[in-house]
């Protein structure tokens, strides 16, 4: 991991352990209700994993704080200002492809605004997101291929798509020029239970 990814694998992990020892959980007990192993809690709160972005929604619906939050600081803000090249890049590639989350809600009701760069040949598979999750997303360059589902659609710059997130699901870039794309991720009642994520290989911060 580079020194970016480093810091930003530290502040995860110290806010993953900061929410779960304000609910008084065990690692076992975050571990259970995320759906993952008390090694990969432990390894991310210490900051030493590299988990996919499926894991780190998996840990931050079990706490019921949404993914933003593991990436900003706890103090509340009225107003949020990300600058250009401050967002925290979550999934990154050799093709030179990155998945930036760039802004987000607090829970309940999660919003997440991604910038999305796919090298020549790049693909990111996610699996399904909570119940009732939707996505929508707008090509600003090059051609996406995205698979929802049994369905498969190609966009070129300017082509936008709405699509529910709580379908297996994949970006994919099959050209020989970057493409890229704004994603915005609609989450509804993070931290109430009402859904599961299902079992998928995810890519991680660094591929």
């Amino acid at each position: 991991m580079d020194d970016s990814t480093t810091t930003l694998s530290l502040a995860i992990g110290a806010r993953v352990k900061q929410e779960r020892q304000a609910r008084g959980w065990t690692l076992d007990h975050l571990a259970e209700a995320a759906g993952v192993s008390r090694r990969m809690i432990v390894n991310v709160e210490q900051g030493a994993a590299n988990p996919s972005i499926g894991t780190l929604l998996r840990i931050s619906d079990a706490l019921g704080v949404g993914l933003p939050a593991l990436v900003e600081s706890p103090r509340p803000k009225p107003v949020r200002i990300t600058r250009s090249g401050e967002g925290a890049t979550l999934w990154s590639s050799e093709q030179g492809g990155q998945g930036i989350l760039v802004a987000g809600t607090e829970s309940p009701d999660v919003v997440e605004l991604w910038d999305w760069t796919l090298g020549p040949g790049d693909s990111h598979g996610s699996e399904a997101h909570t119940a009732g999750t939707k996505e929508l997303l707008q090509v600003q360059a090059g051609t996406v291929t995205v698979d929802a589902g049994e369905q498969s659609v190609t966009l070129e710059a300017g082509d936008a798509m709405t699509f529910p997130g709580d379908i297996a699901h994949s970006y994919a870039n099959l050209g020989t020029a970057p493409a890229r794309f704004i994603l915005a991720v609609f989450e509804p009642g993070v931290g109430s239970g009402h859904g599961q994520h299902t079992d998928s290989s995810g890519m991680g911060i660094t591929q």
